[in-house]
């Protein structure tokens, strides 16, 4: 069977468990119990995130990077400077080539958060979807150099209904985790060669996000 890795932060940790299940008997599909957090923090574990496989052997990655990196605390700059955002996704894009030489990557841009509620729920806590897009649109212009795709899962947070969060930024919910899930499928299971119709099933991750 082919392999298939998963890396992000928690919004990832929403239906990597669904996927796996999905594609049970299809593809070894991997990921770490780690939420993988800021850009940085990504590359810096990136290699740990293989487990016991060789890099080389990995067929497709799908990964996303950045609401960490947007987070305002205490109503200061963003934790990543954008431009320092920047630096490091092009790392990671560096890193990826060298590790997974062979691998089909597959970047998703962060999603949407109700921005409004956040900031009223966690005063000192804050996102905003005007800085969560700018960081999109920069990441997407860099991965692109690489030859990556692109799963504008924003796009699609961007249509789904309050009820499919389960907070301010997750979307730990059934009709979060399959419309997120199943987007993630769309992208690949073609490049996994699989061509049978799937059925998904669904695994919810946890109740409550792990970090972020």
């Amino acid at each position: 069977m082919k392999n298939l890795l998963l890396i992000g932060d928690s919004i990832r940790m929403g239906y990597d468990k669904s996927v796996k299940k999905t594609l049970e008997g299809k593809a070894n599909v991997i990921f770490p119990a780690d939420n993988c957090r800021f850009a940085s923090y990504l590359l810096r574990h990136f290699h740990e995130y293989l487990g016991e496989i060789n890099g080389e052997d990995i067929d497709v990655i799908h990964w996303n990077a950045g609401l960490w990196d947007t987070l305002r605390l205490f109503d200061e700059e963003p934790h990543t400077p954008i431009d320092i955002y920047a630096y490091y996704i092009e790392r990671i894009c560096i890193r990826i080539k060298k590790l997974c030489p062979n691998a089909c990557v597959i970047f998703a841009t962060s999603t949407k958060v109700l921005s409004e509620k956040l900031c009223k729920d966690f005063p000192n806590f804050n996102r905003y979807n005007e800085e969560i897009e700018k960081y999109n649109d920069e990441a997407v212009k860099i991965v692109e150099k690489y030859g990556f795709k692109i799963n504008d899962l924003y796009a699609l947070s961007a249509t789904l209904p309050e009820e499919a969060h389960s907070d301010a930024v997750h979307y730990y919910t059934p009709a979060g985790t399959e419309s997120f899930t199943n987007q993630v499928l769309s992208f690949v299971v073609p490049e996994l060669g699989i061509s049978e119709v799937l059925e998904y099933h669904e695994e919810m991750y946890i109740d409550k996000p792990v970090g972020i």
